[in-house]
Protein backbone atom coordinates (compact mmCIF):
# COMPACT_ATOMS: atom_id res chain seq x y z
CA UNK A 1 0.00 0.00 0.00
CA UNK A 2 1.22 3.72 -0.54
CA UNK A 3 2.08 5.43 2.37
CA UNK A 4 3.51 9.23 2.90
CA UNK A 5 6.54 8.95 5.81
CA UNK A 6 8.14 11.87 7.58
CA UNK A 7 11.30 9.97 7.96
CA UNK A 8 13.35 13.51 9.26
CA UNK A 9 12.21 16.79 11.14
CA UNK A 10 12.17 19.98 8.49
CA UNK A 11 12.63 17.66 5.65
CA UNK A 12 9.17 16.79 2.92
CA UNK A 13 7.46 13.54 3.46
CA UNK A 14 8.49 10.51 1.09
CA UNK A 15 5.96 8.23 -1.19
CA UNK A 16 6.56 4.36 -0.03
CA UNK A 17 5.08 1.33 -0.48
CA UNK A 18 4.56 -0.69 2.73
CA UNK A 19 2.73 -3.77 3.80
CA UNK A 20 -1.17 -3.76 4.43
CA UNK A 21 -1.60 -3.57 8.22
CA UNK A 22 -2.37 -7.42 9.83
CA UNK A 23 -5.93 -8.25 10.70
CA UNK A 24 -7.52 -6.22 13.56
CA UNK A 25 -7.46 -8.07 16.63
CA UNK A 26 -9.28 -6.64 20.02
CA UNK A 27 -11.31 -3.75 20.00
CA UNK A 28 -9.42 -2.59 16.82
CA UNK A 29 -10.77 -1.97 13.22
CA UNK A 30 -8.67 -1.89 9.66
CA UNK A 31 -9.98 1.15 7.70
CA UNK A 32 -9.43 2.09 3.87
CA UNK A 33 -8.28 5.73 3.85
CA UNK A 34 -10.54 7.81 2.22
CA UNK A 35 -9.48 11.05 3.40
CA UNK A 36 -7.15 12.87 5.19
CA UNK A 37 -6.90 16.44 6.97
CA UNK A 38 -3.84 17.99 7.41
CA UNK A 39 -3.56 19.99 10.72
CA UNK A 40 -1.61 22.63 12.18
CA UNK A 41 -0.33 20.20 14.71
CA UNK A 42 1.22 17.87 11.92
CA UNK A 43 3.13 20.89 10.76
CA UNK A 44 4.27 21.00 14.73
CA UNK A 45 5.48 17.15 14.57
CA UNK A 46 7.32 17.94 11.57
CA UNK A 47 9.06 20.82 12.32
CA UNK A 48 10.70 18.84 15.50
CA UNK A 49 8.14 20.59 18.59
CA UNK A 50 7.20 16.95 19.34
CA UNK A 51 10.69 15.03 19.91
CA UNK A 52 9.44 12.41 22.04
CA UNK A 53 7.51 11.44 19.17
CA UNK A 54 9.76 9.63 17.61
CA UNK A 55 10.63 9.33 13.74
CA UNK A 56 9.12 8.02 10.75
CA UNK A 57 6.21 8.47 11.39
CA UNK A 58 2.93 8.00 8.74
CA UNK A 59 1.07 11.82 9.75
CA UNK A 60 -2.33 12.92 10.38
CA UNK A 61 -4.91 12.17 13.44
CA UNK A 62 -7.97 13.86 11.42
CA UNK A 63 -9.50 11.39 8.46
CA UNK A 64 -12.17 9.24 7.50
CA UNK A 65 -12.53 5.69 5.89
CA UNK A 66 -14.62 2.48 5.53
CA UNK A 67 -14.79 -0.36 7.97
CA UNK A 68 -12.81 -2.91 6.17
CA UNK A 69 -12.41 -5.44 8.77
CA UNK A 70 -13.03 -5.74 12.71
CA UNK A 71 -11.41 -6.97 15.86
CA UNK A 72 -13.51 -9.38 18.04
CA UNK A 73 -13.80 -7.07 21.07
CA UNK A 74 -15.50 -4.03 19.31
CA UNK A 75 -18.36 -3.28 21.17
CA UNK A 76 -21.87 -3.73 19.67
CA UNK A 77 -23.27 -0.86 20.84
CA UNK A 78 -20.65 1.44 18.92
CA UNK A 79 -22.93 0.59 15.66
CA UNK A 80 -20.30 -0.28 13.91
CA UNK A 81 -20.10 -2.96 10.83
CA UNK A 82 -17.89 -3.32 7.54
CA UNK A 83 -18.58 -1.57 4.92
CA UNK A 84 -19.15 1.54 7.25
CA UNK A 85 -17.86 5.12 6.73
CA UNK A 86 -16.50 6.53 10.12
CA UNK A 87 -14.31 9.38 11.32
CA UNK A 88 -10.93 9.02 13.30
CA UNK A 89 -9.78 11.32 15.82
CA UNK A 90 -6.25 10.91 16.71
CA UNK A 91 -6.79 10.28 20.59
CA UNK A 92 -6.27 7.73 22.04
CA UNK A 93 -5.09 4.80 20.60
CA UNK A 94 -5.42 1.64 23.55
CA UNK A 95 -6.63 3.53 26.63
CA UNK A 96 -4.80 1.87 30.02
CA UNK A 97 -8.56 1.34 31.40
CA UNK A 98 -7.47 2.10 34.84
CA UNK A 99 -6.58 5.86 35.17
CA UNK A 100 -8.98 8.28 36.12
CA UNK A 101 -9.33 9.22 33.01
CA UNK A 102 -10.57 6.00 31.60
CA UNK A 103 -13.05 5.25 34.69
CA UNK A 104 -14.67 8.43 34.57
CA UNK A 105 -15.39 9.22 31.47
CA UNK A 106 -18.69 10.73 31.33
CA UNK A 107 -20.89 8.27 28.74
CA UNK A 108 -18.07 6.96 26.64
CA UNK A 109 -17.27 3.58 25.91
CA UNK A 110 -16.75 1.79 29.10
CA UNK A 111 -13.05 2.04 30.63
CA UNK A 112 -12.18 4.39 27.50
CA UNK A 113 -10.46 7.79 28.34
CA UNK A 114 -10.02 10.03 25.57
CA UNK A 115 -7.27 12.03 27.86
CA UNK A 116 -5.97 8.54 29.20
CA UNK A 117 -1.96 9.84 29.75
CA UNK A 118 -0.97 5.93 29.54
CA UNK A 119 -2.51 5.45 26.32
CA UNK A 120 -0.42 3.19 23.82
CA UNK A 121 -0.45 6.37 21.40
CA UNK A 122 -2.46 9.10 19.32
CA UNK A 123 -2.95 8.24 15.67
CA UNK A 124 -0.54 9.91 13.20
CA UNK A 125 1.87 11.70 16.31
CA UNK A 126 3.71 8.18 18.44
CA UNK A 127 1.45 6.02 16.00
CA UNK A 128 1.17 5.82 12.03
CA UNK A 129 -2.61 7.85 10.83
CA UNK A 130 -4.26 8.38 8.31
CA UNK A 131 -1.88 9.21 5.28
CA UNK A 132 -1.64 5.85 4.19
CA UNK A 133 -3.86 3.45 2.68
CA UNK A 134 -4.89 1.55 5.20
CA UNK A 135 -5.18 2.28 8.99
CA UNK A 136 -5.22 0.57 12.15
CA UNK A 137 -7.44 2.19 14.62
CA UNK A 138 -9.29 1.96 18.01
CA UNK A 139 -13.36 1.26 17.66
CA UNK A 140 -13.97 3.56 20.64
CA UNK A 141 -12.40 6.82 18.92
CA UNK A 142 -14.04 6.50 16.00
CA UNK A 143 -17.85 8.12 14.89
CA UNK A 144 -20.49 6.58 11.90
CA UNK A 145 -20.28 9.29 9.05
CA UNK A 146 -23.96 10.33 7.94
CA UNK A 147 -24.33 9.27 4.53
CA UNK A 148 -25.11 13.28 3.63
CA UNK A 149 -21.30 13.64 4.67
CA UNK A 150 -18.57 12.67 2.01
CA UNK A 151 -15.04 11.61 3.03
CA UNK A 152 -13.70 14.87 2.30
CA UNK A 153 -16.37 16.84 4.45
CA UNK A 154 -16.21 14.27 7.15
CA UNK A 155 -11.89 14.30 7.62
CA UNK A 156 -12.09 17.88 8.92
CA UNK A 157 -14.52 17.64 11.49
CA UNK A 158 -12.33 14.78 13.76
CA UNK A 159 -9.76 17.25 14.99
CA UNK A 160 -10.59 21.02 13.95
CA UNK A 161 -14.53 20.47 14.10
CA UNK A 162 -14.29 18.32 17.47
CA UNK A 163 -12.16 20.70 18.73
CA UNK A 164 -13.93 23.95 18.56
CA UNK A 165 -17.17 22.06 18.84
CA UNK A 166 -16.09 21.55 22.52
CA UNK A 167 -14.58 24.40 22.80
CA UNK A 168 -17.92 26.36 22.18
CA UNK A 169 -19.15 24.05 24.99
CA UNK A 170 -16.44 25.75 27.62
CA UNK A 171 -17.63 28.74 26.62
CA UNK A 172 -20.60 28.25 27.70
CA UNK A 173 -22.57 27.39 25.06
CA UNK A 174 -25.07 24.30 25.85
CA UNK A 175 -24.34 21.74 23.21
CA UNK A 176 -26.95 19.26 24.25
CA UNK A 177 -29.98 21.49 23.78
CA UNK A 178 -28.14 23.57 20.93
CA UNK A 179 -28.60 26.73 23.80
CA UNK A 180 -26.26 29.50 22.35
CA UNK A 181 -29.28 32.44 22.49
CA UNK A 182 -28.58 35.21 24.11
CA UNK A 183 -24.69 34.29 23.66
CA UNK A 184 -22.05 36.41 21.92
CA UNK A 185 -18.87 34.30 21.00
CA UNK A 186 -15.65 35.92 19.77
CA UNK A 187 -13.32 33.57 17.62
CA UNK A 188 -10.24 35.15 17.18
CA UNK A 189 -8.62 33.54 13.98
CA UNK A 190 -12.08 32.87 12.48
CA UNK A 191 -10.97 32.44 9.08
CA UNK A 192 -9.18 29.87 9.63
CA UNK A 193 -9.35 25.99 10.00
CA UNK A 194 -10.86 25.63 12.98
CA UNK A 195 -12.52 29.10 13.26
CA UNK A 196 -14.50 28.92 10.12
CA UNK A 197 -16.04 25.71 11.42
CA UNK A 198 -16.18 27.30 14.77
CA UNK A 199 -18.39 30.57 13.17
CA UNK A 200 -20.73 28.03 11.43
CA UNK A 201 -21.55 25.69 14.81
CA UNK A 202 -21.74 29.00 16.82
CA UNK A 203 -24.69 30.27 14.25
CA UNK A 204 -26.44 27.33 13.59
CA UNK A 205 -26.32 27.24 17.88
CA UNK A 206 -27.86 30.45 18.03
CA UNK A 207 -25.33 32.45 19.28
CA UNK A 208 -24.24 36.46 18.06
CA UNK A 209 -20.54 36.04 16.91
CA UNK A 210 -17.56 38.28 16.73
CA UNK A 211 -15.48 36.98 14.31
CA UNK A 212 -11.88 38.11 14.06
CA UNK A 213 -9.04 38.02 11.97
CA UNK A 214 -6.34 39.99 10.31
CA UNK A 215 -5.09 38.56 6.90
CA UNK A 216 -7.28 39.67 3.65
CA UNK A 217 -7.44 36.12 3.14
CA UNK A 218 -9.00 34.75 6.47
CA UNK A 219 -11.22 37.50 6.11
CA UNK A 220 -12.53 36.89 2.76
CA UNK A 221 -13.32 33.58 3.53
CA UNK A 222 -15.53 35.02 6.56
CA UNK A 223 -17.28 37.66 3.82
CA UNK A 224 -17.96 34.55 1.60
CA UNK A 225 -18.75 32.43 3.93
CA UNK A 226 -21.32 34.63 6.18
CA UNK A 227 -23.10 35.38 2.30
CA UNK A 228 -23.98 32.06 2.49
CA UNK A 229 -25.61 31.86 5.93
CA UNK A 230 -28.29 33.87 5.52
CA UNK A 231 -30.28 34.10 8.03
CA UNK A 232 -28.13 33.53 10.41
CA UNK A 233 -25.96 35.86 8.52
CA UNK A 234 -27.31 39.06 10.73
CA UNK A 235 -25.58 37.58 13.97
CA UNK A 236 -22.51 37.74 12.40
CA UNK A 237 -20.19 40.44 13.02
CA UNK A 238 -16.79 40.38 11.13
CA UNK A 239 -14.06 42.44 12.64
CA UNK A 240 -10.44 42.94 11.05
CA UNK A 241 -8.40 43.49 14.11
CA UNK A 242 -5.94 45.58 12.24
CA UNK A 243 -8.00 48.17 11.97
CA UNK A 244 -10.48 48.31 14.41
CA UNK A 245 -9.58 48.51 18.04
CA UNK A 246 -11.06 46.06 20.45
CA UNK A 247 -12.23 48.75 22.53
CA UNK A 248 -14.10 50.81 19.60
CA UNK A 249 -15.53 47.34 18.74
CA UNK A 250 -16.75 46.28 21.91
CA UNK A 251 -18.44 49.87 22.33
CA UNK A 252 -20.04 50.16 18.68
CA UNK A 253 -21.13 46.38 18.78
CA UNK A 254 -22.50 46.34 22.63
CA UNK A 255 -23.84 49.98 21.85
CA UNK A 256 -27.31 48.65 23.53
CA UNK A 257 -28.88 49.57 25.61
CA UNK A 258 -27.21 53.02 25.90
CA UNK A 259 -27.44 52.81 29.90
CA UNK A 260 -24.84 50.11 29.81
CA UNK A 261 -21.58 51.48 30.91
CA UNK A 262 -18.75 50.48 28.24
CA UNK A 263 -16.97 48.96 30.98
CA UNK A 264 -20.26 46.21 31.69
CA UNK A 265 -20.35 45.68 27.68
CA UNK A 266 -18.63 42.62 25.86
CA UNK A 267 -18.95 39.27 24.27
CA UNK A 268 -19.74 36.46 26.84
CA UNK A 269 -16.59 34.54 25.89
CA UNK A 270 -13.90 34.34 23.52
CA UNK A 271 -12.29 31.54 21.39
CA UNK A 272 -7.82 31.92 21.11
CA UNK A 273 -7.02 30.06 17.50
CA UNK A 274 -3.81 31.71 16.82
CA UNK A 275 -0.81 31.32 18.50
CA UNK A 276 -0.08 35.04 19.04
CA UNK A 277 0.33 37.11 22.10
CA UNK A 278 -1.92 39.87 20.37
CA UNK A 279 -4.53 37.62 19.41
CA UNK A 280 -4.96 36.74 22.85
CA UNK A 281 -4.49 40.51 24.18
CA UNK A 282 -7.15 41.57 21.59
CA UNK A 283 -9.65 39.40 22.50
CA UNK A 284 -9.34 39.84 26.04
CA UNK A 285 -9.91 43.33 25.73
CA UNK A 286 -13.34 42.03 24.20
CA UNK A 287 -14.29 40.13 27.22
CA UNK A 288 -16.78 41.42 29.38
CA UNK A 289 -16.43 40.87 33.38
CA UNK A 290 -17.33 37.34 34.74
CA UNK A 291 -16.39 36.41 30.50
CA UNK A 292 -14.55 32.88 29.83
CA UNK A 293 -11.48 32.77 28.02
CA UNK A 294 -11.12 29.36 26.03
CA UNK A 295 -7.10 28.77 24.49
CA UNK A 296 -6.93 26.32 21.86
CA UNK A 297 -3.42 27.46 20.84
CA UNK A 298 0.10 26.53 22.57
CA UNK A 299 2.56 28.64 21.09
CA UNK A 300 6.44 27.24 21.47
CA UNK A 301 7.29 30.89 23.92
CA UNK A 302 3.66 30.74 25.55
CA UNK A 303 1.34 33.39 26.53
CA UNK A 304 1.24 35.86 28.97
CA UNK A 305 -1.90 37.10 30.79
CA UNK A 306 -2.77 39.64 33.05
CA UNK A 307 -3.23 38.18 36.55
CA UNK A 308 -5.53 41.62 37.28
CA UNK A 309 -8.14 40.30 34.72
CA UNK A 310 -8.65 37.49 36.41
CA UNK A 311 -9.08 38.79 39.88
CA UNK A 312 -10.65 42.71 39.23
CA UNK A 313 -12.44 41.44 36.23
CA UNK A 314 -13.25 37.49 37.00
CA UNK A 315 -12.09 36.44 33.52
CA UNK A 316 -12.37 32.70 33.74
CA UNK A 317 -9.64 30.91 31.18
CA UNK A 318 -9.26 27.50 29.96
CA UNK A 319 -8.00 25.17 27.54
CA UNK A 320 -9.36 22.79 25.10
CA UNK A 321 -7.92 19.26 23.81
CA UNK A 322 -10.44 17.89 21.12
CA UNK A 323 -13.20 15.86 23.06
CA UNK A 324 -14.77 13.11 23.83
CA UNK A 325 -15.95 10.46 21.57
CA UNK A 326 -20.00 11.43 22.78
CA UNK A 327 -19.04 14.64 21.41
CA UNK A 328 -17.71 13.61 18.30
CA UNK A 329 -20.86 11.75 17.99
CA UNK A 330 -22.78 14.90 18.88
CA UNK A 331 -20.64 17.09 16.94
CA UNK A 332 -20.79 15.24 13.38
CA UNK A 333 -24.70 14.91 13.70
CA UNK A 334 -25.30 18.43 14.09
CA UNK A 335 -22.75 18.90 10.97
CA UNK A 336 -25.12 16.98 8.85
CA UNK A 337 -28.49 18.03 10.31
CA UNK A 338 -27.48 21.80 9.62
CA UNK A 339 -25.00 21.89 6.87
CA UNK A 340 -21.90 22.84 8.56
CA UNK A 341 -18.82 22.32 5.94
CA UNK A 342 -15.53 23.20 5.86
CA UNK A 343 -14.14 25.29 3.15
CA UNK A 344 -11.94 22.69 1.17
CA UNK A 345 -9.31 22.25 -1.21
CA UNK A 346 -8.23 18.33 -1.81
CA UNK A 347 -4.67 17.37 -2.96
CA UNK A 348 -3.44 13.73 -3.92
CA UNK A 349 -1.83 11.57 -1.78
CA UNK A 350 0.98 11.92 -3.97
CA UNK A 351 0.82 15.41 -3.56
CA UNK A 352 1.06 15.55 0.12
CA UNK A 353 4.68 17.59 0.00
CA UNK A 354 2.42 20.67 -2.44
CA UNK A 355 -0.50 20.67 0.28
CA UNK A 356 2.26 21.08 3.09
CA UNK A 357 3.67 24.51 1.03
CA UNK A 358 0.41 25.71 0.34
CA UNK A 359 -0.14 24.96 3.55
CA UNK A 360 2.97 26.90 4.97
CA UNK A 361 1.86 30.04 2.59
CA UNK A 362 -1.32 30.22 3.52
CA UNK A 363 -2.28 30.74 0.44
CA UNK A 364 -5.83 29.17 0.83
CA UNK A 365 -8.06 29.37 3.45
CA UNK A 366 -10.00 26.83 5.28
CA UNK A 367 -9.08 22.95 5.64
CA UNK A 368 -6.10 21.20 2.88
CA UNK A 369 -7.42 17.55 2.42
CA UNK A 370 -5.70 14.52 0.92
CA UNK A 371 -8.52 12.99 -1.09
CA UNK A 372 -7.19 8.88 -1.08
CA UNK A 373 -9.48 8.41 -4.30
CA UNK A 374 -7.62 10.97 -6.60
Amino acid sequence: MRAQVLEAYRTPYFLRERPKPHDPTGHDLLIRVQAASYCHTDAVLAAGEFPQHPLPRVGCHEFAGVIVAMGSDVRPDLSLKTGLLVGVPGRSYHSCGTCYECRNNDGDPESYGVWCNRAEGNLGMNRDGGFQDYCIVDSRQVAPIPSVLSAVDAAPLMCAGLTIWNALGQAGVRLEEHGGEGLTIAISGAGGGLGHIGVQFALKLGCHVLAIDASDAALNLLREMSASLSPQSSKITIVDARKQKAQTVRQDVFSQPESVSVEERGADAVLILPESQGALDYGMELLKNHGTCVIVSFPKGGFRFEPRDLIFRHITMKGVLVGKNRQLRAMVKFAAQQGVRAKIRTYSLEDLNTLVSDYHKGAFGGKLVVDMLK
